[in-house]
């Protein structure tokens, strides 16, 4: 081996081993989002995130939306408070709206093959203490289906049931994290 190639190889192992050290350092300053405690000693986001009430969503009884309403709640609930809900300092109200949109349609039969559904949630978060809204925000989700053959009489409804259902999860995951951000960050 050369002495150019030699060198190379010490700077390049040099290199690496600085990341590595660099890499120990920082180790300690990690902290999961949602982990039981902070570094600090402070509070968790868990906490934090188990203190939200979650309102009730309006939608007409016997409706498609009162359903999508009650499992986009009960996602939040659940990922949101867990097991444990301890006494709420914010509430969190939400309103739904939702649409459907035909993407392919056969040309024989003018019956849709594919459908998308949409779904967009607008929140405010409230404190409790002030009753001022301290995060205003609006998600949304698009979720498309097949319809697998015109002859079965209930596919196209079960399809849409699912999707309805995939949208509301993903609707919850998103609120969840914003909420995680605001209370990690305050704004």
């Amino acid at each position: 081996m050369s002495s150019p190639d030699r060198r190379l190889m010490l700077a390049s192992s040099l290199r690496l081993a600085a990341a590595f050290a660099a890499a120990t350092l920082v180790a300690g300053c990690f902290q999961p989002l949602y982990g039981e405690r902070t570094l600090d000693g402070g509070p968790s986001i868990k906490s934090a995130l188990q203190q939200v009430e979650v309102a009730q969503i309006p939608a007409s009884n016997g409706t498609p939306e009162a359903r999508i309403a009650m499992e986009l709640r009960n996602h939040l609930l659940f990922g949101l408070a867990g097991a444990a809900p301890l006494p709420p300092t914010h509430r969190l109200s939400i309103r739904i709206t939702s649409t459907r949109v035909s993407i392919i349609v056969d040309t024989k039969t003018a019956r849709p093959d594919v459908e998308n559904y949409g779904l967009i949630a607008t929140y405010n978060l409230i404190d409790l203490k002030t009753g001022r809204p301290v995060v205003t925000d609006q998600t949304f989700t698009r979720v498309s289906y097949d319809i697998p053959g015109q002859e079965q009489r209930f596919a196209r409804q079960r399809a849409l049931r699912e999707a309805e259902t995939r949208a509301a999860e993903v609707i919850a995951n998103n609120i969840k994290m914003r909420l995680a951000s605001y209370f990690v960050a305050g704004t």
